[in-house]
């Protein structure tokens, strides 16, 4: 038996113990000194990072912030290079030395940890917090909160369950001017809303063919794996490349990015979930690399009340067909047009004229990898205040999932072929069981989630 999943074994088994004992509080079963740290005593939060990639630039300011009232306890990664990197970066925001850790489960068995933000890759980010959940933890979850619909679900059944805050990285739920003009559109500034289109091109290059090789130094490939089927290590997956390399760690571009602007535009147009899903996907850049999955996309989404969202995607052709930073959503209405991405919005009238326009000034614009700036940090900050109770979560779990479910869709329906015909009540695809047989993923033995929905 692997040596992590001995560890991820005992670990449920505290964790079951742990959570029976823990009140609406959180305080049973504390020792005296963790007790003085537990949020209703003096409100600093204990917080863990689980992934040190790309994403940490994010959490440098919101965890930097005395404001923010936060102790960093971990910073966790699975490979050693990433963790020594991330301590030597934090210093610069924090005088104090985080704990260095190998293994996400040892950090979630920690009592002293209030919070984990998770920013594993995908494959761990619904295991992940599940696990924390089970252990009485609050989760920061980077997109997408899941990695298949199924997941999804569990993760919304998981919350009611363990009543935490789980909020989703979707940052731009976070921005200001996104704020403003999706509360103008509810109010009717363009009138009736019937359509959005969510864009993202980028110019990603050619992709090594995998080729077998001994995992880097320093990387603990097997907890890489954690939930997914063991494999043998391929090189420079774990840097990034999983998420081209089939479908055992990653959702392809729809999953990495889709999720952003579906997600601004499903909040623009206040739609749940879809009645249809039509997909034209194909890799049409270097065919013969290790590219595994469809490089571009176009997905209609029908909802009811006569509504429809449209993603084009082309992660490997960068010419910049409806704006210049390569990223986006467009709203439609009966008496005007928005364009909102993420340094701010251009509202216009129905004869195509500007009316206004809202600049943020942010560095987060555009398509380039990785975090930071004013709306990851203003996400952050309210993931932390909604723990405390003083802010409204911008983006619970349940929102986040039906976002993200839309990208699993449009790549099932890219995987079978199909049109989907979905339940617009509940997001499950209604004709077609070779697309359900892609609801779920297989897991390595002993990972399988103690839920069920």
């Amino acid at each position: 038996m692997k040596k992590h999943n001995q560890t991820r074994r005992i670990f449920l088994k505290k964790a079951a113990m742990t959570t029976a004992g823990i009140s609406a509080l959180g305080t049973v079963g504390f020792s005296a000194k963790s007790y003085g740290r537990i949020i209703g005593a003096n409100e600093r939060i204990n917080v863990a990072i689980a992934g040190l990639g790309r994403r940490l630039g994010a959490f440098y300011q919101p965890i930097g912030l005395k404001t923010s009232n936060v102790n960093l306890v971990y910073l966790c990664d699975v490979m050693e290079s990433q963790r020594t990197k991330a301590l030597q970066n934090f210093q610069k925001v924090i005088d104090y030395k985080p704990k260095l850790e190998n293994s996400i489960l040892k950090v979630i068995e920690d009592k002293e940890v209030d919070a984990l933000i998770n920013a594993t890759p995908d494959h761990w980010h619904a295991p992940g917090t599940w696990l924390a959940l089970e252990a009485g933890k609050h989760v920061y979850v980077e997109k997408p909160c899941s990695h298949n619909p199924y997941e999804g679900e569990l993760l919304v059944a998981y919350q009611k369950r363990y009543n935490k805050v789980v909020q989703m990285g979707n940052q731009q739920r976070s921005a200001p001017e996104s704020i403003e003009i999706i509360n103008e559109i509810h109010n009717g500034v363009i009138g009736n809303v019937y359509k959005a289109t969510a864009f993202y091109n980028s110019a990603r290059g050619e992709v090594p063919l995998p080729q077998k090789a001994s995992p880097p130094q320093g990387l603990d490939w097997d907890l890489f794996q954690g939930p997914a089927p063991r494999r043998e290590y391929t090189h420079d997956t774990w840097d990034y490349n999983w998420h081209w390399y089939g479908w055992d760690y990653g959702t392809a571009e729809s999953g990495n990015n889709a999720t952003h602007e579906l997600d601004v535009a499903r909040w623009a147009l206040k739609v749940d979930f879809p009645s249809k899903v039509i997909v034209d996907a194909g890799k049409y850049h270097w065919p013969n690399d290790g590219w595994t999955m469809y490089d571009t996309m176009d997905a209609v989404f029908k909802f009811d009340g006569n509504r429809t969202i449209q993603w084009d995607g082309k992660s490997r052709n960068g010419y910049n067909t409806f704006g210049p930073t390569g990223r986006g959503t467009i709203i439609y209405g009966s008496d005007g047009t928005v364009f909102v991405d993420r340094s701010g919005y251009k509202l216009y009238d129905r004869a195509g004229k500007l009316v206004k326009e809202n600049a943020s000034g942010s560095d987060e614009g555009g398509t380039q990898l990785g975090g930071g700036g004013g709306m990851s940090t203003r996400h952050v900050v309210n993931f932390f205040e909604a723990i405390r109770g003083k802010e409204a979560q911008r983006a619970p779990i349940d929102e986040g999932a039906k976002s993200v479910l839309l990208c699993h869709l449009a790549n099932i329906a890219s995987r079978t072929g199909e049109v989907l015909d979905v339940d617009s009540k509940n997001g499950r695809i209604k004709n077609s069981k070779k697309a359900m047989a892609l609801w779920k993923r297989e897991y390595e033995k002993g990972w399988e989630p103690k839920l069920k929905v």
